[in-house]
C-alpha cells in the first residue's frame, strides 16, 4: 500500500474510488463501506484510495471536546494495508485547512491529487470553513468536475448503530467484550513500559509492566481485565491487566495500565507494548490489607488464564 499526501499523491490515468474521513478505530462499519468501495473500484478499474487526516478534526475544530482517539495514526494505516486499500492519502488538517472553502478542498485534493471518479462519505459528512460544506454540495461539485458522490449511513450490529463516539463510550466503561463486537477485534492501547512504584514484585509476587499511554488515546474505565500484551512486536502474552488508581496503597493517584504478565519472567522496561482487553474481570477494589489483596490478585489470574483460555 502507498501512503502519500496530497502534494505527493500520483494516481492512475484511470482514476480513483475515494472515500474520506477520520476513520478512528477503523471498526465494522468503516470495514464494510471500504469493503464495498474496493468492489466497486475493481469494477470500474479505479484505484482504492482512503483520505484520512494526520489528526482528528476536532483537535484543531474543538481542542477542548476533541475525543479520545481509538488508534493512532500508524495502527489506521496498518489496518488499512490488511483492508487491502491501495493507497491512503494522509491530510495534513491545521488552521490553514480548516478555514479552506469547500471548493478550494475538493480541487485541491479529490480533483488534482487524487484524480477522483467515485466519492464515498458519511451521510454526515461536512468539510470545509465552518463545516459548510455537505454531501449535497459534494454531489453538486462533483457534477461539475467529472466524480459521483455516494453518501452512506451508519451499519448496525443487532439493530445498534456502530460509531467510533458509541465504541468510545463501551470503553470508557469498560465494556471491552461490546467495543470489540463493533470493532472486529480486541479494544487496544500502545504505548511504553516505564518504571512504577516497584511493589508489584517485592512485595505482592506479582510484577507488573506499567504501560504509559499517550493522553490522547481512549482508555478502558477502571478495573481488572484479561488480555494479551505484546513486547516490541513478540508473541502475545497472557496478562492480567489492571486500570485504575491503585486505592489499596492511595487516597487520589493518576489512572495507570499494570498488566502482570503470565508465565514470564524478564525486563521489559523502556519497552513498545501492545495491550489487548479482551474480557472485564471485576471492578477496582480497595482492600483492607495487603494479605486480601495479594488473595484477589491471584484468583483474577487464575480467572485471567481460564478467560483466555476458554
Amino acid at each position: 500500500m502507498q501512503v502519500v499526501t496530497p502534494e505527493t499523491a500520483q494516481v492512475s490515468h484511470a482514476g480513483s474510488a475515494v472515500t474520506i474521513g477520520a476513520y478512528d478505530g477503523l471498526h465494522l462499519g468503516h470495514q464494510w463501506v471500504i469493503g464495498s468501495l474496493r468492489e466497486q473500484a475493481a469494477a470500474r478499474g479505479l484505484t482504492l484510495v482512503v483520505a484520512t487526516f494526520d489528526r482528528h478534526p476536532a483537535s484543531v475544530l474543538r481542542p477542548d471536546h476533541a475525543p479520545k482517539l481509538l488508534c493512532t495514526l500508524e495502527e489506521k494505516i496498518a489496518l488499512l494495508a490488511e483492508l487491502g486499500v491501495e493507497v491512503t492519502c494522509v491530510i495534513p488538517f491545521d488552521e490553514e485547512r480548516s478555514t479552506e472553502r469547500p471548493e478550494d478542498f475538493v480541487d485541491e485534493v479529490l480533483v488534482e491529487a487524487l484524480s477522483a471518479r467515485l466519492v464515498v462519505v458519511g451521510q454526515d459528512f461536512r468539510f470545509g470553513q465552518d463545516r459548510s460544506g455537505d454531501v449535497a454540495l459534494l454531489e453538486a461539485l462533483g457534477a461539475s468536475r467529472g466524480f459521483l458522490v455516494e453518501g452512506v449511513g451508519l451499519s448496525e450490529v443487532d439493530g445498534q448503530k456502530i460509531s467510533s463516539t458509541r465504541i468510545r463510550d463501551l470503553v470508557a466503561k469498560g465494556d471491552v467484550e461490546g467495543a470489540a463486537g463493533l470493532l472486529g477485534r480486541s479494544f487496544s492501547v500502545r504505548g511504553t513500559v516505564v518504571h512504577g512504584d516497584g511493589r508489584g514484585g517485592p512485595e505482592l509476587g506479582y510484577p507488573t509492566a506499567n504501560v504509559e499511554v499517550d493522553a490522547t488515546m481512549a482508555q478502558p474505565g477502571a478495573g481488572i481485565y484479561a488480555g494479551w500484551v505484546s513486547l516490541e512486536g513478540g508473541a502475545p502474552l497472557m496478562a492480567a491487566i489492571s486500570v485504575g488508581r491503585r486505592p489499596t496503597f492511595y487516597a487520589d493517584a493518576p489512572p495507570i495500565i499494570e498488566a502482570h504478565l503470565l508465565d514470564w519472567e524478564g525486563d521489559c522496561y523502556g519497552q513498545g507494548a501492545v495491550v489487548s482487553f479482551v474480557s472485564r474481570l471485576r471492578d477496582e477494589l480497595r482492600f483492607e490489607s495487603v494479605d486480601a489483596l495479594i488473595t484477589q490478585m491471584g484468583a483474577d489470574v487464575e480467572a485471567t488464564r481460564a478467560r483466555l483460555l476458554a
